[in-house]
Order: structure tokens, then sequence, then C-alpha cells
């Protein structure tokens, strides 16, 4: 498991350098002086940090002028794209890590999203909000009403989100396209997260997101695989 000290800090929340807790997890798992394309990178947040902090040759893709503008008021290397249509202009292998947090959910045709990423890159690191999470499944059973919690904090009428899904559901998806999840970690609501293992019932209970490592070939350090 990996230690970032997030026990006591919920989702969507930040530490003094401004990075939230997830993208700090994300951060976690790449290699400094590495390319990375960050697709629906936002404000930047993500991308500063690992230019910043990681020496990274970063790029990076969001589909709003307001969160390019945002990028290149500080310096970023940010165009104005779309996931759905423009990840096949990148030229596979063009990138060490490509990420994408929390806008899977948001995409038009994500089976399609998500080839792209391990295309384009040797990694792909994805995260999205788990509807699996029992406060969802609760919230249905019970009031019969669309899930409104910390990873999903807008009504049905608001969200940018088109296509939910579970840890489980992703972990099959990948089986299925042969994509090999190299790492795996449930974030619960406080910003405590955890590597799984088999255990995925737990973690598609009790993770409100699900961050994953992809690979197309799986990584080896040392001569061993470093799954799970």
């Amino acid at each position: 498991m990996t230690n970032l000290n997030t026990r006591q800090i919920p989702i969507g929340s930040t530490y003094n350098d401004g990075i939230r807790i997830d993208l700090r997890l994300i951060a976690s798992l790449i290699e400094p002086g590495v390319r990375v394309l960050d697709v629906g990178c936002g404000d930047g947040s993500l991308l500063r940090y690992l230019v910043e902090e990681k020496d990274v040759d970063g790029r990076g893709l969001e589909i709003s002028q307001s969160g390019v503008r945002a990028c290149l008021r500080q310096g970023l290397s940010v165009v104005q794209g779309d996931a759905d249509t423009d990840l096949k202009n990148y030229p596979s292998g063009a990138f060490d890590y490509v990420v994408l947090s929390e806008t899977l959910q948001t995409t038009h045709n994500p089976l399609i999203v998500l080839r792209e990423l391990v295309r384009i890159g040797r990694f792909a690191i994805v995260s999205f909000p788990n509807f699996g999470y029992w406060r969802c499944r609760w919230q249905l059973l019970v009031r019969g009403r669309m899930p409104v919690t910390k990873s999903l904090p807008l009504p049905w009428h608001a969200t940018p989100n088109i296509h939910f899904s579970t840890i489980a559901d992703f972990l099959t998806t990948c089986r299925q396209e042969g994509i090999l999840v190299a790492r795996s970690y449930a974030v619960d609501q406080r910003g405590a997260f955890g590597a799984f293992f088999g255990a995925r019932v737990f973690a598609n209970l009790f993770g409100a997101q699900g961050v994953f490592l992809l690979a197309t070939e799986l990584p080896t350090h040392g001569g061993e695989s470093v799954a799970g």
C-alpha cells in the first residue's frame, strides 16, 4: 500500500500545494523525467505538479476553453481537444504515461477512449467514481434516487457523467480487452486508499473511487511482476 498520509483527508480536498488527494496518488505512480499526456487536464493542477516536482515532459489535452486558458497562464503545454475524437491523432507509443483522471465516465465512447489510452502510452492511469460504492447502492435502494456523494457531487440533471461504471465492471472490461492492470487502488470518501489484489468485492463495495495503472505488457522490476 502506498502511504501518502491521506487517512483523514476527504476526497476533493487538497494538500497545501493545491493538488487533490487522488491526483497525488496518480502522481506517485509516475516516474521522474518521463513523457506524460494528461487527458482532460482541467486547470492543470496535476500537470503543473508533475512538471515542477517530477521534471516530466508534460502535455495536456483539455476540452474547455477556460481550462486551456488556466493551463496556458501557468506556462503549461496544453491544447484544446476532445478525448472522444482527438486521441486518434496521437501516434502509438508517443508517451510513457497517459493520464485520464475522473474523465472516462464523461466520454461518449469510453471503450474506444480506453483503447486509445493504452495505444498512445506505455502505461495509462485511469481513475473514476465507483458507482458500486455502498453509499450509491444505499441511496438507490432506500431513496430510489440517483446517488449524490463526495465523488459524485452533482444531481442527475447537472452532472457531466454519462457512462457510470463500477470497479468490478472496469476490471472485467480490461480483461476482455486484453489490457493488463499493473496496479489498482480503491479510494474511500475520507481519502484513504489501498492497493487491492483479488478482493474486488470489498474494493467495489467500499471504494468511492478506483485508480488503475494499465499496460499492454505487464511491467517487471528485478524480474518480478508488479501486478496488484
